[in-house]
C-alpha cells in the first residue's frame, strides 16, 4: 500500500538557519587536529572547510554534552569581523545554498540564543537577513520568541526582494500581526493561547480560529495566513499526534485551500531513538489530513519521497502506531530499535 495520493503543492519552510542547531561530536562532521576542534563543511565553490570551534563555545551543558552549537559560531564569527569572519560567512552561505538546491521555498532563521540580551538579538537578526537576501533570492521567515527581535529582520528586509514570512502571530502576541501589512509579509499564526499552551483537538481548533479571525480583521488575506497547530513531542503524551492530526482536518475543513496549513513536525519526534522514521511518517500523515506546508529540513525531507513510502512495511507500521496513540510509552518502538529490527529509513 502507498502513501496518499499526492496533494497540491508543499510549501518547505527550511528551518536549518537557527541558532539552536547542533552537531555532535560523535558525528561525521566533528573534526580534531591535535588541541583544535572544527566542524566541517563544503563552501559553495565545493572546497571543503573547516569552521574552528573557538574556546568560548566550549563551555556550558552543551559542549559539555557532545552538541556544537555550529550556526551561533558561524555568525559570531560573521558578525565579529577578523581573521575568521571569512570562515564564518562562507560556512552560512553554504547552508544558504544547500537549502536553496533542497528546494525550499523559505529560509526561516532565528538568533535567539546568540545572546541573552535582547540588543544583540535585534542586531544579529538584522545582520542575518541582510546576509541572506544578499545571498540568495529565497523569501525568510523571520523567527523569534520576541517581537522586537522579529520587527528588527522584517526592518532589515529589502523591498526588491521577495516577500517575507512572519514566525509568529498568537493571541498571546496580537501585536506581531500588526507588522504583516506594514512590512508586506505573510505570517505564521499559531494555536497558541492567551497565555497557555491547548491541551487537545478543540483548544487548538478554537484558538486558531480566532487568531485567523484578528489577523482577517486587519485586512491580511486568507491566502497569506500559514496556520501552526502547534506539535508537541509524542513522548510526552501518546495523544499528542492525533490531536495535531485532527486539529488539521479541522481547520481544512473550516478554511477549505485559501490558507496553509504548516507545522513544526519534527517536533513530535524529540526523545525517541531513529527520529528520521518518526518524522517522515508523521509529515505522511499530515499531509493526508491536509497539511500543505512544513517548517522542515529540506535535505532531510524530499517531499516526493514520501508519496513512495509502503505503508505495510513493519518499521511503518511501528512509527504509525507510535503517532497514533497505540504503542503505549513508544515501547514497541524503542524494543524494535534496540533489537536492532527498525530500517534505518523508510
Amino acid at each position: 500500500m502507498k502513501s496518499p495520493k499526492q496533494p497540491g503543492r508543499f510549501v518547505a519552510i527550511g528551518e536549518n538557519i537557527h541558532t539552536t542547531r547542533v552537531v555532535l561530536k560523535k558525528g561525521p562532521r566533528f573534526a580534531t587536529e591535535g588541541l583544535q576542534e572544527s566542524v566541517r563543511f563544503v563552501a559553495v565553490d565545493g572546497e571543503e572547510r573547516l569552521l574552528t570551534i573557538p574556546d568560548s563555545a566550549k563551555v556550558g551543558q552543551d559542549y559539555s554534552g557532545g552538541r556544537i552549537k555550529h550556526v551561533k559560531i558561524a555568525i559570531q564569527m560573521a558578525m565579529g569581523g577578523g581573521r575568521d569572519q571569512e570562515t564564518g560567512c562562507s560556512y552560512l552561505a553554504s547552508m544558504v545554498r544547500s537549502q536553496e538546491l533542497a528546494g525550499a521555498d523559505f529560509l526561516d532563521l532565528n538568533v535567539d540564543e546568540i545572546s541573552l540580551y535582547r540588543a544583540d538579538q535585534e542586531q544579529a537578526m538584522a545582520w542575518l537577513v541582510g546576509f541572506v537576501q544578499a545571498n540568495s533570492d529565497l523569501p525568510v521567515s523571520v523567527d523569534s520568541s520576541a517581537v522586537s527581535v522579529i520587527e528588527a529582520g522584517l526592518d532589515a528586509c529589502r523591498p526588491e526582494n521577495a516577500r517575507p514570512l512572519l514566525n509568529s502571530a498568537s493571541l498571546e502576541r496580537l501585536e506581531a500581526l500588526d507588522l504583516v501589512p506594514l512590512h508586506n509579509a505573510r505570517v505564521i499564526v499559531t494555536a497558541a493561547g492567551d497565555s497557555s499552551m491547548p491541551e487537545g483537538t478543540e483548544a487548538r481548533v478554537e484558538n486558531a480560529s480566532r487568531i485567523v479571525g484578528e489577523a482577517l480583521a486587519r485586512g491580511i488575506p486568507e491566502s497569506d495566513l500559514f496556520i501552526d497547530p502547534l506539535v508537541f513531542p509524542i513522548a510526552v503524551d501518546g495523544r499528542f499526534g492525533i490531536h495535531v492530526l485532527d486539529t488539521i482536518r479541522k481547520l481544512r475543513r473550516e478554511y477549505g485551500s485559501e490558507v496553509h496549513i504548516t507545522g513544526g513536525f519534527s517536533n513530535v519526534s524529540f526523545g525517541i531513538p531513529n527520529r528520521t522514521v518518526i518524522n517522515k511518517v508523521f509529515l505522511v500523515l499530515a499531509l493526508e489530513a491536509g497539511a500543505d506546508s512544513g517548517i522542515v529540513d529540506p535535505l532531510n525531507v524530499q517531499i516526493e519521497d514520501l508519496f513512495e513510502i509502503d505503508r505495510s512495511s513493519p518499521t511503518y507500521r511501528l512509527a504509525e502506531d507510535v503517532l497514533m496513540g497505540r504503542d503505549s510509552d513508544c515501547a514497541n518502538y524503542i524494543r524494535a530499535w534496540r533489537n536492532k529490527e527498525l530500517e534505518p529509513r523508510v
